[in-house]
């Protein structure tokens, strides 16, 4: 089927899951879950060829997000259960007015329609994608990566079978048999055909989506994180959040990548910086991150120069951008100029500072004390998300079902005439 066929398909498809019930998606959704475990030698047979054919062709990072374990296929099973365990947002009156001609008014959560993804080359995305969009109410189009079409395809597979044991259509989830560009541009033009179009990867995949798109899109993902550390910071704590920040998981989009440090403290604090990201790493077999090190920051430890790109790159990797700055609003200036608007921490304790970082620095998620990693779905209490959006129309931050809805008005009344 071409890439148009799937939509149209999809389409035709979305007013059976449109019209049913909370009990009916969730029905849908365990056995979508059941039937992940119950076809795991067939998504793990799919997904080592998958292995095979990349090897060599993407690095060891990426090799890893591919990768499918029993644990990985349970976990992604466990995702989907946890998604219909969460309340139904479709049909949750927001707000009701009462007119005084006896008019009632309630704005009221509905259904996208069709909702298509693009995404790269991490097989659970299929799966999280496809719970939270039809728990939402709509029907799923997926567009993964080459590199993981067969796990996708074979992923799919079961989650289709899940929904035809429930009831619905099979067409309610599926997967663009395309992996070329030619695809995703499809889905950007598919006007009338797509709701919403959501784009899950790197900068380049951001980048093309909302500069090409012709249908509703929401940017997401690409995620320049800093840390602030005040001059009065808990220094252990400052040390505990920035190594938890930059190398628990650098890949994602919630890692740090840039850190700035008070001049007050900066002579202190960077050499334990060093010694807890480089020397202790290095002694204990890890990777040891890069410091990229602002003209300041290099007259106080070793580390690598920055270069002009340095404080405006997502790294993905064990590198950190370290620069030192006068105040906390020379920090919140630096971070205006820098940031994606995606997460960003202050270290400190003092109330004010705290206090003029939160109010000033205008981005998604805005930690004060704590890590930036937590700016996820799960740990936000929405389930597994569909991504981050680092934009303001119409969702911000980690994406849930909420923000997988629209609403309308529903009017009701004996009669009235205007």
């Amino acid at each position: 089927m071409t890439t148009t066929d799937i939509l149209k398909s999809a389409r035709a498809a979305w007013p059976a899951l449109r019209g049913a019930s909370t009990n009916t998606k969730n029905a849908a959704l365990n056995a979508m879950a059941d039937a992940l475990i119950e076809r795991q030698d067939a998504i793990l047979a799919a997904n080592a060829r998958d292995m095979a054919a990349a090897k060599g062709k993407i690095g060891e990072v990426m090799l890893d997000r591919l990768k499918l374990t029993p644990e990985r296929v349970a976990g992604m099973a466990q995702g989907i259960r946890e998604v219909a365990a969460l309340p139904d947002p479709v049909g949750a009156v927001v707000r009701r007015v009462e007119r005084p001609n006896g008019l009632v008014i309630e704005r009221t959560r509905v259904p996208m329609g069709v909702i298509a993804i693009i995404y790269e080359s991490r097989p659970n995305v299929t799966s999280d994608a496809a719970a939270l969009t039809i728990k939402a109410g709509s029907a799923c189009v997926l567009r993964g990566g080459k590199e993981a079409f067969g796990s996708a395809q074979a992923i799919v597979a079961a989650l289709q079978s899940g929904l035809e044991r429930a009831g619905l259509p099979a067409e309610l989830a599926q997967l663009v048999q395309d992996t070329t560009r030619q695809s995703a541009s499809d889905l950007m033009q598919a006007v009338g055909l797509v709701d919403l179009l959501i784009p899950r990867g790197g900068a380049g995949l951001i980048r093309a989506v909302t500069e090409n798109a012709k249908v509703p899109c929401i940017q997401t993902g690409t995620g320049i994180c800093h840390v602030y550390v005040d001059a009065a910071a808990d220094q252990a704590m400052a040390l505990d959040i920035i190594e938890n920040a930059t190398t628990s998981r650098p890949l994602v989009c919630n890692a740090e990548e840039v850190c700035l440090v008070h001049r007050e403290i900066a002579a202190e604090f960077l050499p334990k910086l060093k010694a807890r990201l480089v020397d202790a790493r290095a002694a204990r077999g890890l990777a040891p991150v890069e410091l990229r090190l602002d003209a300041e920051a290099a007259t106080l430890i070793d580390g690598t120069p920055a270069g002009k790109d340095d404080f405006d790159t997502e790294f993905l990797d064990y590198i950190l951008a370290v620069g030192v700055v006068g105040s906390v609003d020379e920090a919140v200036a630096h971070i205006a100029a820098h940031s994606t608007g995606h997460s960003e921490a202050v270290v400190s304790a003092n109330p004010a500072v705290l206090e003029k970082f939160e109010r000033g620095v205008d981005s998604a998620a805005v930690y004060l004390n704590c890590s930036t990693r937590f700016t996820d779905g799960g740990e936000f209490g929405l389930g597994c998300e569909m991504g981050i959006s680092t934009q303001k129309l119409h969702a911000r931050g980690p994406m849930g079902l909420e923000e997988l809805t629209t609403y309308k008005y529903i009017i009701r009344g004996n009669g009235q005439t205007r």
